[in-house]
């Protein structure tokens, strides 16, 4: 137990540097995107791309039964053809000369069986994705779906719905009659974040030399239109008010006519009752 243990720190040690020296900006596009293939089925095209064009100063190497190599013809490039009729697969990634590494995509070439159609490169978050499980003959056998050892589903396809990063995993299938697929492993990635619009910075403004007119105050700025529902509501209330100026000026009116109309005349002129009239003959008397 105690000779095991410097090997599993160089083990953690390896797999601690390949991470760090992977550089997310470059990855190893594949056409087809798949990661199993029958023997004599089409080629397929690798190529060391940033932002959808080639990466110059990259080269796409492999590691095949042990040993590390260039992909294809010495002095290839950023780009590697497989001929499947005779290249085994094996894992392919891109790498300048400095070390720098993109992740690493894993290709399996098989003569008879069933093989797993699913995507080579990581698919974005939100996506869905589908699974077949093809024939040596070409044709879409139904069968059994599992990620890891969990059973997922069966039919002639499996749709993994808005996959997420818990999607990720080692895949395959399996039929009663043909056997089953190699694993291989689905990687998801993150859609890109959205871009943030930042407000420009306040500048602030220094006063002038004497005599030197003011800068120009936001309060000149000219006032917003008036929109269609502050005009309805304006509309709103002078309909409201309107009938009471009315009956003012109605209530006005009639006043002014009551006052100015002729009122009958009153008598100032006082006579003096019969009765007193008699008192006053008989003193006379």
């Amino acid at each position: 137990m105690k000779s095991s243990a410097p090997g599993l720190l160089l083990g953690v040690s390896v797999l601690l540097m390949s991470g760090l020296s992977a550089d997310s900006s470059v990855s190893l596009d594949i056409s087809p995107n798949l990661q199993q293939f029958f023997s004599g089925d089409s080629s397929v095209s690798l190529r060391c791309s940033e932002d959808g064009r080639t990466a110059e100063g990259w080269t796409v190497k492999r590691t095949t039964e042990g040993s590390t190599e260039v992909c294809g013809d010495a002095g290839s490039g950023p780009s590697c053809v497989l001929d499947l009729s005779v290249d085994p697969g094996g894992s392919f990634w891109c790498e300048t000369s400095s070390g720098t590494r993109s992740h690493n995509v894993s290709i399996i070439v098989l003569d008879k069986g069933l093989i797993l159609e699913i995507p080579a490169l990581p698919v974005k978050a939100g996506s869905d994705v589908t699974l077949r499980c093809r024939r040596r003959s070409g044709d879409i056998t139904s069968a059994f779906f599992f990620i890891d050892s969990r059973r997922l589903g069966s039919g002639a396809e499996h749709v993994l719905r808005e996959v997420q990063q818990a999607d990720e995993g080692s895949y395959w299938c399996s039929t009663d009659r043909f056997g089953r697929s190699p694993h291989s492993f689905l990687r998801v990635r993150d859609p890109p974040l959205p871009r943030i619009i930042t407000a420009p910075p306040l500048v602030s403004v220094k006063p002038g030399p004497a005599g030197s007119p003011p800068p120009p105050s936001s309060s000149s700025a000219p006032p917003p239109p008036l929109s269609c529902a502050s005009v309805l509501h304006l509309l709103c209330h002078l309909l409201v008010i309107c009938p009471y100026c009315v009956c003012s000026v109605l209530l006005l009116m009639m006043c002014c006519s009551r006052n100015s109309g002729h009122q009958p005349a009153v008598s100032m002129e006082t006579g003096q009752p019969a009765e007193l009239e008699d008192v006053t003959t008989e003193q006379e008397l």
